[in-house]
């Protein structure tokens, strides 16, 4: 392996790590492939649109902490896309930190945000390095929204909701059901208050007649990063897909697990929520079609007298998370980010360039009223 490489993909044969080397390839930045299986990722890569004109080599990795720090010394940022995170984060985090380079993943579990921004947060900073999990569709886009919001008005309130219509990859599925067994937090008065477990809500979407179901999934990133805002003090995140029939199956699996698992044992737990989640996605879904797979993010701000609204319509969320991570590697490579440690993506670069470059590829559209 050579050292030229500045960015390592790891878990690039699953279906969010080819999509960022798809868009690596895109912004012409060297980059290893890395995960367990050189022989996956080679047949992976091999269908990555316009591969062959990307710089890339691929590397087999285990997934150890000494394993992880040789892949990682000498670069500059890892893309981390093995999840779910709160149970293989730590170990590639740690590697980051002592290889001496830049973190990135595309998680959304509160509770793994929660754990890189108390525990990880300084040691980065110290460091002069960035970590910056859930750098991905399902919270960066809302989260560069709430900053667009705050530039309109004395704005304390923040509601936020992201829907998005299509297949979860098997990583997200297997996330979607380890996140269940988790404590969920919303933020009032810059406190954490815990969600009432198994509920769900009705939410009004722009852009739809009926109204969507939604679920506090884990509490969502939102909350943490503006735990210590100036001007933020409240925060309640929502989110889920745009397909009733799916969140009314896992709004009645959080139920059953209330009352049926969360008594067992921790890894009990846990093996019983990997078991359905492969019960229901168990393949690679196909690739994204911009017709069908739509996405959609609501960010309500309030303040005693003032209101705004942001709404942002947008298309194939994997996509979306690909494009994201890249640029941000991208930039990484290049710069120095605006604040080191613990931060949004959104924090580190800009929320305007980030909104920016998501409508530039026609994967999305800002409105804002106010």
């Amino acid at each position: 392996m050579t050292t030229q490489r500045p960015v390592v993909v790891y878990g690039a044969s699953g279906f969010s790590g080819r999509l960022v080397a798809e868009f690596l390839r895109e912004y012409n930045v060297p980059f290893i492939a890395a995960g367990r299986n050189r022989a996956k990722i080679e047949d992976v890569m091999k269908h990555v649109p316009g591969i062959e004109t990307a710089d890339y080599e691929i590397v087999e990795v285990g997934n150890t902490f000494d394993e992880l720090v040789n892949l990682l010394r000498g670069t500059r940022v890892v893309c981390n896309t093995v999840g779910p995170f709160m149970y293989h984060g730590p170990t590639v985090i740690a590697a980051a930190l002592k290889a001496g380079c830049h973190y990135l993943d595309i998680s959304g579990e509160q509770t793994w945000i929660r754990e890189v921004s108390e525990k990880w947060g300084e040691k980065f900073a110290e460091r002069g390095l960035l970590a910056a999990p859930a750098t991905a569709f399902m919270s960066a886009i809302s989260d560069a929204a709430i900053r667009l919001c705050l530039e309109t008005g004395a704005i304390d309130t923040i509601e936020t909701v992201t829907l998005f219509k299509g297949i979860p990859t098997f990583g997200s599925t297997q996330t979607i059901f380890a996140v269940i067994q988790t404590d969920a937090h919303y933020l009032e008065q810059n406190r954490y208050k815990p969600w009432p477990r198994a509920t769900r809500y009705d939410v009004a979407v722009p852009g739809y007649v009926e109204s969507q179901l939604a679920l506090a999934w884990g509490g969502f990133p939102q909350p943490v990063w503006f735990k210590n805002h100036p001007a933020v003090a409240n925060v309640k995140s929502f989110g889920g897909l745009l397909d009733r029939q799916i969140m009314e199956g896992v709004a009645a699996t959080e139920k059953m697990f209330e009352e049926q698992i969360r008594t067992l044992p921790k890894p009990e737990q846990e093996k019983k929520l990997a078991e359905m989640a492969s019960a229901v996605q168990a393949g690679t879904p196909p690739r994204e079609n911009a017709r069908e797979q739509r996405t959609i993010d609501v960010v309500a701000g309030r303040g005693s007298t003032d209101y705004v609204q942001c709404v942002i319509f947008g298309t194939c969320c994997y996509r979306q998370t690909g494009l994201i991570q890249a640029f941000v590697a991208h930039s990484l490579v290049r710069s120095d980010p605006r604040k080191r440690g613990f931060a949004s993506a959104a924090e580190a670069f800009g929320h305007r360039e980030l909104l920016r470059i998501l409508e530039s590829h026609g994967l999305s559209k800002v409105k804002l009223n106010s």
